[in-house]
């Protein structure tokens, strides 16, 4: 009796661990029917939390993303050396989900460092407009660039975009863009450089948040580069057409701050 209490014992341990460390970004919602961005809908932003249980937190959580980047509660600090970034080339697949475009990366596409951890880059997904403010700015466009750890910490790095000229990096995939806006097939890349983003700045914001897509998972770590990058018109439309859903947006409402720290961090270069 005693051993098979044991057993049980410790079968419910393995699975609260799996449980626990199951990776935050395979807990990503991909079906497009399952939530959307109407604000005035049953699937929309101010419902996601009661569509399902385990979206709670897009309901309760404390720690929600995005956030409006007010300097007012920013706190600055100077001569940060705790972020690199390094990208190399790798297969990819462009993916519609319904709800965004995503880039879904293979191994060895790279990573960014934080304290010492590292954070692979997994996927790069867009929002129109942008779902992070600065000080009650938005933008048209919010690049996501999606990392893991090897322990399921998640870290995204957010790139803000005005209207202007042209961005290299979504020229270059004008033409499958362009052949996935009709379908709901994926499509496979040969290879593709993540370092076209050049992301060059000397300024980040840092803080804690979330996923900004059910399930709102917490404890995500969130640099948003402060210089802002530049897309014409037709990219951030081509983007918005490709996917397959009714709504002009697909941009999450700001979430409360909630006394979170907020830091603008300063360095000689992040990439």
């Amino acid at each position: 009796m005693e051993k098979l209490s044991f057993h049980v014992l410790f079968c419910l341990f393995f699975c609260a661990f799996l449980l626990v460390s199951r990776p935050i970004i395979s807990q990503e919602v991909e079906d497009q029917k399952e939530f959307d961005y109407d604000e005035e809908g049953e699937k929309g932003p101010a419902h996601w939390g009661d569509l399902k249980r385990e979206w709670h937190n897009c309901k309760i959580g404390r720690m929600q993303s995005p956030i409006d980047l007010f300097h007012k509660r920013v706190r600055i600090v100077s001569h940060f050396t705790d972020l690199k970034i390094d990208y190399k080339s790798s297969n990819a697949t462009l993916k519609n989900r319904g709800h965004d475009i995503m880039l879904k990366l293979g191994d060895g596409a790279g990573y960014m460092e934080v304290n010492r951890t590292r954070y692979f880059l997994r996927q790069i997904h867009w929002h129109s407009p942008s779902e992070h403010t600065i000080n009650g700015k938005k933008f048209a466009l919010e690049a996501h660039l999606v990392h893991q750890s090897q322990t399921g910490g998640v870290a995204v790095i957010g790139v803000l975009y005005n209207i202007g000229r042209p961005d290299s990096f979504l020229s270059k995939m004008k033409e499958h863009l362009e052949e996935i806006s009709d379908t709901h097939e994926d499509k496979v890349f040969n290879v593709i450089d993540p370092s076209l983003l050049k992301m060059r700045s000397s300024l980040y914001y840092r803080y804690i948040g979330s996923l900004t897509v059910p399930p709102c998972s917490q404890n995500v770590l969130w640099t948003i580069v402060r210089k802002v990058r530049t897309v014409a018109p037709e990219q951030v439309k081509l983007l918005r057409v490709a996917v397959h859903d009714d709504s002009d947006t697909n941009a999450r409402p700001l979430q409360p701050i909630n006394h979170r720290k907020i830091q603008l961090r300063i360095k000689s270069t992040i990439y």
